[in-house]
C-alpha cells in the first residue's frame, strides 16, 4: 500500500486498483475549509487522470464523523467578497468527486451532514455503519445545500422525500437512512471502511474500460426519455465493443481463466 498527501487534509492510499481517498482533518471533524476543498479538488483531478485507478473509496480518518460539512468557523470570518471568491473553490471539490470517471463508494460513519453528506451523495454508492447520522441542515443556518444536494438527493430518493428532508433540516439515523435509500448498504458498527474497500475490490476485478463506460451511461442517461437514454447507452457500448478489454474478456471466458485486463 502506498500513500500520497494532497495538502494537509487529504490523503490518497492505493490498495492495488482500489484507491482510498481519505478526508484527514480530524481535529475539525473533517469540516471542509477552503484549503481542504482545494486539496480535495486537486486529488480528484489527479485520480481522474490515473488509468490504473479502477475504483475510488471515500473514507474518513475521524473516529466519530465522516464529515460535518462546511467549516462554519471559517465562514463566520468571511466578508461577502471572501464568500464569493471561495465559492468556485468549494464547488470544485464537490464536482471533483462527482465527476470521477470510475465507480466511487463512500464509507460513512458518524456525522455526515451538509457538505459532508453531499460528498457521500456525489459517490455512486454509500456504505454506512450503524453510527451514521446523515442530513442536509443548511436551511437551519440560512443557506441551502450548495454541494449538489438539491440535485443529487431527489435523484436518489425522489422529489417529495428530498423536499421533506431539505426543508425540515432533520438529521436521519442510520437505520432510517437505509430504509429511505439515503445509504445503500448498512453494515456493522466500525466496518464501513473495510466493507467499502472489499466492495471496491470486487468491482475493480471487472473491466476498467467497461466500468467507466457503464458509469458514463448511467450518469448521462439519467433523467432522459427512454429513447434518448438508449442512444446514450449505445454510444457507451460502441466505445467498448472494439476495446482490448472486450477481446480479453471474451477470450478469458472461453478459456475458463481470470481475465488480465489491458485497460484499453
Amino acid at each position: 500500500m502506498s500513500e500520497e498527501r494532497f495538502g494537509e487534509f487529504v490523503l490518497v492510499r492505493r490498495h492495488g486498483h482500489v484507491v482510498e481517498l481519505v478526508l484527514d482533518r480530524p481535529k475539525a471533524m473533517n469540516a471542509v475549509s477552503t484549503e481542504m476543498a482545494r486539496s480535495l479538488a486537486g486529488a480528484c483531478a489527479a485520480l481522474a487522470a490515473d488509468r490504473d485507478a479502477r475504483v475510488v473509496v471515500l473514507t474518513s480518518s475521524h473516529e466519530r464523523a465522516f464529515c460535518v460539512g462546511a467549516d462554519l468557523k471559517e465562514r463566520n470570518s468571511f466578508t461577502d467578497a471572501d464568500l464569493v471568491r471561495q465559492r468556485p473553490v468549494a464547488r470544485a471539490a464537490y464536482s471533483g468527486v462527482l465527476e470521477l470517471p470510475m465507480p466511487t463508494i463512500a464509507a460513512v460513519h458518524g456525522f455526515a451532514l451538509g457538505g459532508g453528506f453531499e460528498l457521500a451523495l456525489s459517490c455512486d454508492l454509500i456504505v454506512a455503519d450503524g453510527t451514521a447520522v446523515v442530513g442536509l441542515p443548511e436551511v437551519s443556518v440560512g443557506v441551502i445545500p450548495g454541494g449538489g444536494g438539491t440535485q443529487l438527493l431527489p435523484r436518489r430518493v425522489g422529489a417529495a422525500r428530498a423536499a421533506e428532508l431539505i426543508f425540515s433540516a432533520r438529521r436521519v439515523q442510520a437505520a432510517e437512512a437505509a430504509g429511505l435509500g439515503l445509504v445503500d448498504r448498512l453494515v456493522e458498527d466500525g466496518q464501513d471502511r473495510d466493507e467499502a474497500l472489499a466492495l471496491g475490490a470486487r468491482i475493480a476485478a471487472n473491466s476498467p474500460v467497461g466500468l467507466r463506460a457503464a458509469k458514463r451511461a448511467l450518469r448521462l442517461g439519467h433523467g432522459l426519455d427512454l429513447r434518448a437514454g438508449l442512444d446514450v447507452e449505445d454510444a457507451a457500448w460502441r466505445s467498448v465493443a472494439f476495446s482490448g478489454d472486450r477481446a480479453e474478456g471474451v477470450a478469458a471466458f472461453n478459456e475458463k481463466r481470470p481475465p488480465q485486463w489491458p485497460g484499453e
